[in-house]
């Protein structure tokens, strides 16, 4: 039966989990019991869908169920990686350390996200009034230009011919064409979702130019902390390996690390599993950090160190974003703009010099 409450309330957001955690980690700290911090952040907490998952938590907490059944009943909300550190938490009693990590962790993720979406502000709107305006000449200008050129009694220039035939094209297909783009479009976004083909799709990104070494480099960075930080914590390294491994968005470095750790479990170490295997997506510093970890019995100092360096690359290329595409957009509309030009004015040019 549809849940016509949980659709109109939605999930939480990832910046509300995130202050749920800071605060949750600042009450714990200050030695409040748990029952209390839960039903206070239930009063203090506005979003209708973060408010349910918190009655629900503190309900659970007052029946007697421990911290990690209780919030491994909400996964749309909280991570796999989220739920294992509470878990840690609760054997070790290092609840607040752990909750202040992972807020930490969540502050870091919304910050990166939120200076991306910030560097492609602009070059969005480019391409967004870009595409506006050129839907609206291939449907309204170029047509009309089919029979101004047509009436021209002199040999038109290729870059007009090119544009005729474009023109042309728009003028009995246009509206066909622009819909068929659009639904081909969200066709092909679905498609890339779907079970076989998403391991490909993931798998290729990863190579583009320019937009596959970022993703590379954000995907390192959270493998290397989230392994780290499970390590650092006492989870044994297969299991930490896997819970890691769920974490991943992109399921190449999912289904790889995976494969690492079935290797683990055979008797070899990481770094050799990784070697062996030749996994692109995994540079040579990552494996020789690892083996160098692996030697010295501090893996997790490695990692998280790994994790610094790739997050500096990450921040560096988002800072970066804006400049380095801002150039190319120019050119490549540039161009466009310099074709229609010529096109248009040459052969009335043409005309103008023959009438004389």
């Amino acid at each position: 039966m549809i849940n016509l409450k949980k659709i109109i309330e939605g999930k939480p957001r990832e910046v509300e989990v995130m202050l749920f955690t800071k605060h949750m980690a600042v009450m714990v700290k200050s030695g409040i019991p748990i029952s209390e911090v839960l039903s206070t952040l239930l009063e203090q907490t506005k979003s209708p869908a973060m408010k349910t998952v918190i009655k629900k938590l503190s309900d659970d907490v007052e029946n007697g169920q421990s911290l990690s059944k209780t919030f491994a009943k909400h996964p749309e909300t909280f991570s796999k990686f989220y739920i294992s550190l509470i878990q840690i938490s609760e054997e070790s009693g290092s609840l607040d350390e752990n909750l202040e990590m992972m807020a930490n962790e969540l502050a870091e993720i919304y910050s990166l996200k939120k200076k991306i979406q910030g560097a492609m502000l602009y070059p969005g709107l480019v391409l967004l009034v870009a595409t506006v305006m050129g839907g609206f000449i291939s449907l309204f200008i170029l047509p009309q230009l089919v029979d101004f050129f047509s009436a021209f009694d002199i040999e038109l220039p290729v870059a007009t011919k090119i544009l005729l035939f474009f023109a042309n094209l728009m003028k009995n297909s246009g509206v066909a064409i622009i819909s068929g783009l659009i639904v081909g479009f969200f066709l092909i976004a679905r498609i890339t979702k779907t079970a076989p083909i998403k391991p490909h799709w993931d798998a290729l990104v990863l190579k583009l130019p320019l937009l596959g070494g970022f993703l590379n480099s954000s995907q390192l960075a959270q493998f290397s902390k989230n392994l780290g930080i499970l390590i650092k914590s006492g989870v044994p390294i297969t299991e930490s390996i896997e819970i890691t491994a769920e974490t991943m968005s992109n399921l190449k470095f999912r289904n790889d690390l995976l494969k690492i750790g079935s290797q683990i479990t055979k008797g070899k170490g990481m770094a050799e599993a990784m070697e062996k295997g030749k996994y692109s997506e995994f540079p040579t510093l990552v494996s020789r950090m690892i083996g160098v970890g692996e030697k010295t019995g501090k893996l997790d100092e490695s990692l998280l160190y790994l994790s610094e360096f790739y997050e500096e690359e990450v921040d560096e290329f988002s800072k970066n974003l804006t400049t380095t595409l801002e150039p190319v957009l120019l050119i490549v509309i540039g161009l466009l703009v310099g074709f229609l030009a010529l096109a248009i004015i040459t052969p009335i040019y043409e005309l103008s010099g023959s009438i004389r």
